[in-house]
């Protein structure tokens, strides 16, 4: 059956489905949606996902879209290893708890403060102002700090026992998202500190892979601010 995937590695639930299907060798046709351009709102995108987002798959003509939905199906289908997504019923419960919690309990506050501070001056061509910045700063650090000692700090090396799972891996690709409005998770959480390098040393090469274009941007941004010391 033939596996294509509708993506954009500047979206991070896009970089957790690449890994995974890079990871697993599975054989995938990769359909590279520039959502820069705006191509996510053409009228051909449109006929793939009405809701004109990425990252959206079709498998053999079976359309689905929404990640975590997307994470299902290929567990059951196989194409995800059981050792990253169990099969056993109450350790698929404990990845599927957190995969449930962080859409609003951190993705949504990486996500908003990398559009207040990086991508709204792209887009408007206004730097956001001081006090809206520190309020979606202040939302955040409180999603970290949930993360941090709430799902890492229970004694376990990872989120779900002591092997990485794909919720260390979407955990792992939201946090990256920050880092490009200059902002760096490790250097304020201990235990974010120790349990990042081991996820992208698991998912290795791919993981750095699919963030080579994301580093370019925070490599450029730290040339440009080291300048102007």
């Amino acid at each position: 059956m033939v596996l294509k995937l509708y993506y954009d590695l500047m979206s991070q639930p896009s970089r957790v489905l690449y890994i995974l299907l890079k990871t697993m060798k599975y054989d995938f046709e990769p359909k590279y949606v520039n959502l820069r351009k705006a191509e996510h709102y053409s009228e051909d995108f449109t006929k793939v996902n009405r809701m004109q987002r990425v990252p959206v798959i079709d498998h053999n003509g079976f359309i689905l879209t929404e990640s975590i939905a997307i994470l299902k199906y290929l567990s059951r289908e196989n194409v995800i290893a059981e050792s990253l997504y169990s099969k056993e019923y109450k350790l698929q419960a404990r990845i599927e708890e957190f995969l449930e919690w962080q859409h609003i309990g951190l993705r949504l506050h990486c996500a908003m403060y990398f559009r207040v501070v990086h991508m709204d001056p792209i887009l408007t061509g206004r730097k956001s102002d001081e006090k809206t910045i520190q309020g979606y700063k202040r939302r955040m650090m409180m999603a970290l700090d949930d993360f941090d000692t709430k799902w890492l700090g229970r004694g376990t090396a990872f989120i779900v026992g002591e092997t990485p799972t794909v919720a260390d891996l979407v955990a792992a690709c939201e946090l990256e998202q920050p880092r490009m409005a200059g902002f760096e998770p490790k250097d304020h959480f201990p235990n974010i500190a120790a349990w990042w390098p081991k996820v992208r040393d698991h998912f290795a090469p791919h993981y750095e892979d699919a963030h080579v274009i994301l580093n370019k941007i925070i490599n450029k941004m730290d040339r440009a601010a080291n300048s102007k010391l």
